[in-house]
């Protein structure tokens, strides 16, 4: 018997199996499977095989009852997938994040490796360190390091893992806390580094670090020494083996640049190690204008907002500033102020989330920042990622772009832990001479130059998620973006999620918001 149409379309939030027997909706395959749909092993089960190349390793991280093409191997990674065997024999291992599940985290390592030496990077808050300390004496392998937080309202907010094999090791970026949820119904991204092979460091001039080899001069992105810096900013003695094995690693093979944030009052020389200045020094050294105008729209999708205060003085100015600039064919920074979007999700993104509102929990955004900052809301953009069936995965990614106005290329793109907030990219004080960071941070930044010599923008995925062939030597595949273009606006009736205050509309589990307290 034929099937009526359900009058929600592709934006049905529906999760009993009856309404799926009584209503057909468009594209059903891309939809949701429902519930009792056993999932393919192979999206599910069989660990991701990691191989280097000069490919860019970003990946989404897997998300449960979505179709199973969008968790393929070649786009989609689980945290079992990054700690498996299969990858190599994993010697000792670092987490850096700012939330930790410890039993839970043990239960992804092979039962083989769960018993290799831990080291547990956190922010040293009371609440936090008393239930870190109560956990890891249940696991003797597991080390705990304090990060240092002296400014108020700042956080250890880096997401990062090292893992050492016998064979090398590997640097991973993402944007998860360390606990179930995260790696569960959520959008996430993680870059993964290249086995990075050990390397006989006694041979070499002390200036190494900062000297590409030869062969790699070409993309040399200084990813070793800013690692090995931004480590030397917590201080203290606790990473010192790390830092060791870090320098005993060729890692002229990374194509990324690390943006990172460390708290304090940076000055002078320091002021562009970190944060906003930091991203704002590479482009203006390593990214061309050429053909470029305001048109360009600055891109910034987050799922926190911070108090960024009743004027856009720091957003539209300071900030923007940082994320437009690019060295011209003239030989001087640019000074245009392009177009500015962000992406957030609504209410409605949220209601009709896979989890409901109880995903707006992993987005903090106050009601009282909300209505101080009614001027966001001219710049905002809904979220969807219906390319990457991800559109009901409320995102907990954070990505920074510049596209150009038909959406085809990119100048650049950034994967961090950063979200909007002054906290995590740094705020100008006393007249500009001094940087505030409040909050440690940490992302990647992929050039086109670092990929190909000729490389000067990113092609992006059209309608087809396949490579496309039909593209000028000056333009690198970007294989795919985390969120649909062209954006989608805000309409006059959407809101953005604020989570603390209460929503009377069911989600698709047919529960309201009362927010916890």
């Amino acid at each position: 018997m034929d099937k009526s149409m359900c009058k929600y379309g592709r934006e049905c939030y529906r999760k009993n199996p009856e309404h799926f027997k009584q209503f057909s909706h468009p594209a059903d395959e891309e939809l949701e499977e429902p519930p009792k749909k056993k999932p393919r092993t192979h999206c599910t089960d069989e660990p991701v095989r990691i191989t280097d190349s000069s490919t860019a390793f970003f990946y989404f991280t897997k998300v449960r009852n979505i179709a199973p093409r969008f968790n393929e191997p070649t786009m989609a990674i689980g945290i079992k997938d990054l700690l498996s065997e299969s990858v190599g024999d994993l010697v000792m291992s670092a987490q850096f994040n700012y939330v930790f599940d410890l039993p839970w985290l043990i239960q992804q390592y092979p039962e083989a490796k769960r018993s290799t030496p831990m080291l547990i990077v956190y922010g040293d808050q009371r609440e936090t360190t008393l239930q870190l300390r109560r956990d890891a004496k249940l696991f003797p392998n597991i080390t705990l390091f304090p990060a240092r937080l002296e400014i108020m309202f700042g956080t250890h907010h880096s997401k990062m893992m090292f893992l050492r094999y016998k064979s090398g090791m590997r640097v991973i970026v993402h944007t998860a806390n360390l606990i179930a949820k995260d790696w569960d119904q959520k959008t996430q991204g993680v870059w993964i580094s290249p086995m990075f092979p050990s390397s006989n460091t006694t041979t070499r001039p002390s200036s190494y670090l900062s000297q590409p080899s030869s062969s790699t001069a070409s993309h040399c992105t200084n990813f070793q020494h800013d690692l090995l810096e931004y480590l030397d900013a917590y201080g203290g003695s606790a990473l010192n083996e790390w830092k060791k094995w870090i320098r005993n690693h060729d890692m002229s093979s990374a194509r990324v640049r690390l943006i990172a944030s460390v708290p304090g009052a940076h000055t002078g020389s320091s002021m562009h190690k970190w944060g906003h200045l930091k991203l704002r020094k590479v482009l203006s050294e390593f990214v061309s204008e050429s053909g470029v105008d305001e048109h360009w729209p600055v891109v910034g999708q987050f799922s926190s907002i911070g108090s960024l205060g009743p004027g856009s003085n720091w957003l539209c100015a300071e900030w923007l500033q940082s994320l437009s600039s690019s060295f011209t064919t003239r030989g001087c920074l640019s000074q245009k102020n392009p177009d500015l979007k962000l992406i957030f999700p609504s209410v409605d993104n949220v209601r009709r989330s896979l989890e409901g509102y109880i995903a707006g929990g992993s987005i903090p955004y106050s009601v009282q920042n909300a209505q101080k900052q009614l001027y966001l809301k001219s710049y905002m953009c809904q979220w969807k990622a219906e390319r990457t069936g991800r559109t009901h995965a409320a995102p907990h990614i954070k990505t920074y772009t510049r596209l150009s106005p038909d959406c085809l290329k990119a100048l650049w793109f950034l994967v961090t832990s950063a979200n909007l907030s002054k906290a995590a990219w740094g705020c100008f004080e006393k007249k500009g001479t001094q940087l505030k960071i409040r909050s440690y941070e940490i992302g990647v930044l992929f050039l086109p130059s670092d990929f190909s010599p000729a490389g000067t923008v990113f092609s992006l995925p059209s309608d087809k998620m396949s490579d496309s062939s039909d593209k000028s030597d000056s333009e690198v595949h970007l294989r795919c973006s985390p969120f649909d273009i062209p954006l989608t606006k805000y309409s006059a009736k959407d809101e953005p999620w604020v989570w603390n205050t209460q929503y009377h509309d069911p989600d698709r589990c047919g529960n309201m918001w009362t927010p916890p307290k």
